[in-house]
C-alpha cells in the first residue's frame, strides 16, 4: 500500500512555505516539533518559476531539504530526505535530521499520484511579483 502525499502552501505577507503532509500528518512538524519551518526562507526553491522542482523524482537520487527547526537549520541542522523514483514508485528515504529530531518513516508513493500533487502545487504556487 502506498503512502499519500499532500503539499499545502501556507502564505503570509512575508513568504510562502510548503507543508508536507504524508497520510495526513505533517512530516516536518512530527519530526522536529511544533513551530517548525516548512522549508524556511528557501521555500521558493521548491517550485522555481524557471525549472523543475527538486521534489520531482528521477532515477537519480537527490537529497532535498524539507524543513528546519525554529532556531534555523544553520544552527541545529535540516530535515532532509533522499528522493528517487524506482519504476512507478517514488521513495523518500535516508533521512538526515536536526538535533533532537524524530526520524520519519521511509515513505513510498505511487508515482502518478505524487507527480499529480507536484503539478497541482506548482500551479497554485505564488509567483514572484504577483499581487497578494
Amino acid at each position: 500500500m502506498f503512502d499519500r502525499l499532500e503539499l499545502r502552501v501556507v502564505t503570509d505577507r512575508r513568504s510562502s512555505q510548503v507543508r508536507f503532509l504524508v497520510n495526513g500528518e505533517d512530516v516536518v512538524e512530527e519530526s522536529i516539533g511544533p513551530g517548525t519551518d516548512g522549508r524556511g526562507p528557501s521555500s521558493v526553491l521548491l517550485f522555481p518559476p524557471d525549472g523543475p522542482s527538486p521534489l520531482r523524482a528521477t532515477e537519480e537520487p537527490r537529497r532535498v531539504v524539507l524543513g528546519e527547526p525554529e532556531c534555523t537549520g544553520g544552527c541545529c541542522g535540516y530535515l532532509s530526505a533522499v528522493i528517487r523514483r524506482i519504476a512507478d514508485v517514488v521513495l523518500w528515504s535516508d533521512w538526515e535530521l536536526p538535533a533532537d529530531a524524530t526520524r520519519p518513516l521511509e515513505y513510498t508513493f505511487d508515482a502518478a499520484q505524487y507527480e499529480a500533487e507536484l503539478t497541482r502545487t506548482a500551479a497554485a504556487w505564488p509567483q514572484p511579483g504577483a499581487a497578494g
